[in-house]
């Protein structure tokens, strides 16, 4: 699998192995990252998973500091990645989690459905049929805290996001961009077409995990009302 490192600022490194929604690509963005997560080296903040690619966030002069032996802190952490990247046959394989989640369609929840059916000249019924026909895979968290984006969405469904977002999106509102899927977190603007609504709590701050789902995970969404 070919793959380029690269500076992102002065502070911080991806590793990127495309620029496609694959689902061996991700794998080994969560095995390198979760690596990182459970063997942080002096200087070490964060990493931040994303489709194809991952990035570790340094403090440069901490990382200096503890390697002087590499020209610059970017040149140190590259060395920890490739050394990471070339024993990645050894990490241990992503855990997934099946996770179930309720979603209500009932009209004032769903207020793109109408258009997603018109747009693939489906019915709404047929729409939402195919909408809970499929497993979802969580690629990566972003947006907002907890927002997982998912996919992917059958082609047959498949709806671009809005020219204009909304100002205002409910929390908890499913929604489709694309061949992906999310679920709005928090109450923002957006520009997903919404079909539907869950009341599973996607951020608690103050939990020791704060975020209910994380990447690699698996959502098979299914019909409830909202009580």
């Amino acid at each position: 699998m070919n793959y380029r490192i690269f500076p992102l600022g002065d502070a911080a490194l991806t590793i990127e192995f495309g620029n496609e929604i694959s689902v061996e690509f991700n794998n080994r963005v969560i095995q390198l990252a979760r690596f990182f997560e459970g063997n942080s080296f002096p200087g070490f903040i964060e990493v931040v998973s994303a489709y194809a690619s991952f990035s570790v966030f340094y403090d440069v002069s901490m990382v200096r500091k503890n390697f002087p032996a590499f020209p610059t802190a970017f040149d140190a952490v590259k060395s920890f990645t490739e050394n990471a990247w070339q024993s990645s046959d050894e990490l241990a394989e992503t855990e997934s989690l099946l996770i179930e989640i309720p979603v209500c369609f009932d009209v004032e929840y769903a207020v793109d459905l109408a258009l997603i059916a018109a747009e693939n000249n489906l019915t709404e019924k047929e729409v939402v049929r195919i909408f809970l026909s499929k497993i979802y895979r969580v690629y990566m968290l972003g947006f907002l805290p907890g927002f997982a984006y998912m996919g992917e969405v059958d082609e047959r469904i498949a709806t671009p996001r809005k020219n204009s977002p909304r100002l205002k999106v409910p929390k908890g509102s499913v929604g489709i961009a694309g061949r992906q899927t999310g679920i709005y977190s928090l109450e923002s603007p957006g520009g997903w077409q919404i079909i539907g609504k869950t009341n599973v709590e996607l951020f608690t701050p103050e939990a020791e995990t704060p975020t209910f789902l994380r990447a690699g995970d698996s959502v098979k969404f299914y019909e409830a009302k909202l009580y």
